[in-house]
């Protein structure tokens, strides 16, 4: 989990890099392994990097490829980023880092907008093209990363969460009726591009939007769910067999393209259960699980999912606890409660 923001401004003043600061400050929880930011004259971007990918300095964003004319602020995984990497390679680009951020600035110069299409992962990430003066914004298929932005006449702000834009200053809070509205009714879900807040919005789900330097925008949909029966019915052991040979593969790719250890994030459910399951069928080794209670809930300690089995490979599990006082609203404190397990998850590593 990254952090990323960033200002173009479209009234040909450059950007305030001190709004840029602001918000990368607000941002430090999701990126605690390094902090940079750049400019560009009206363009300013800041990342907050948790390393997962190249662990290297090499990685470290906002990533400037002078060679290219690109910059770039990511925040996600690509998993098919190797093979992406190689049939960029066989084109004739050179690479000078190990990860997958560096994949993404090579494929938007060899695709255009295209290149989200073929990227397999969860990303929200921002492209500034030095010569074309052009902003790029994308977000992944299922909307896993967030992004959210904010404008007026003279500028565009975006960042991963709602707290720094707030923190970047200059947003209308009053609260979008028809966002509350769909907060009542659709069990706590606000669809994109609204957000309680009425000057703030979020791009939707596998989208892209450009922003030229005077201001124009476009946005469109690279991705639509195909929702279509095989031609061929299947019987039920079949489509078990496909279900379990799909989870088998998604889940060797994210085993496979992190440098860090892999973990396990236990919520009772069904599908963390089955995530430490497929995990152990791919033989990962000293696999790391871990839980969140609340002191005051004894239905919701934590401790009770410490209790599965630790069958090979060996899993080490642990538990954060929180107070009542932890418990505050998401919309308005973000990442309080998740302070902890993150402190945790981190020492484990």
């Amino acid at each position: 989990m990254c952090g990323i923001c960033g200002e173009l401004r479209l009234d040909g003043a450059p950007a305030d890099l001190s709004a840029v600061a602001r918000m990368m400050e607000q941002l430090e929880r999701r990126g605690p392994d390094h902090g940079g930011s750049w400019s560009d004259g009206a363009l300013g971007f800041g990342h907050r990097r948790l390393s997962v990918i190249d662990l290297s300095i090499r990685s470290n964003q906002p990533m400037v490829d002078p060679d290219l004319g690109l910059a770039l602020v990511f925040n996600g995984a690509i998993y098919n980023y190797p093979e992406l990497r190689r049939e960029l390679v066989s084109r004739g680009y050179r690479f000078f880092s190990e990860g997958d951020s560096e994949t993404i600035l090579k494929a938007w110069h060899a695709w255009g907008e295209g290149c989200v299409e073929r990227l397999h992962g969860m990303f929200a990430f921002a492209i500034w093209d030095i010569g074309k003066r052009v902003l790029f914004l994308a977000r992944d298929r299922f909307g896993i990363k967030p992004l959210y932005w904010t404008a007026d006449g003279g500028r565009l702000r975006f960042a991963s969460s709602p707290q720094a834009l707030l923190e970047g200053g200059g947003v209308d809070t009053a609260i979008d009726p028809v966002a509350l509205h769909h907060l009542f009714t659709l069990h706590a879900v606000v669809p994109a591009p609204r957000t309680l807040l009425s000057g703030v919005r979020k791009l939707a789900p596998a989208h892209w939007m450009r922003i030229d330097s005077d201001g124009r925008r476009e946005e469109r949909a690279y991705w639509r769910l195909m929702a279509t029966r095989p031609e061929r019915p299947l019987t039920d052991g079949e489509w078990l067999e496909a279900i379990h040979q799909a989870l088998r593969e998604a889940v060797r790719r994210r085993n496979q393209v992190a440098d860090v250890p892999v973990g396990v994030l236990l919520s009772g459910g069904l599908d963390s259960s089955l995530l430490v399951a497929l995990l152990a069928e791919a033989g990962v080794s000293d696999l790391r699980t871990f839980s969140v209670g609340f002191e005051d809930t004894p239905e919701e300690a934590g401790s009770e999912f410490g209790s599965i089995p630790a069958k090979p490979p060996q899993r080490r599990s642990v538990n954060a606890y929180a107070s009542w006082k932890d418990r505050r609203l998401p919309s308005q404190y973000g990442a309080a409660v998740a302070t902890q397990p993150w402190t945790r998850s981190r020492q484990a590593r």
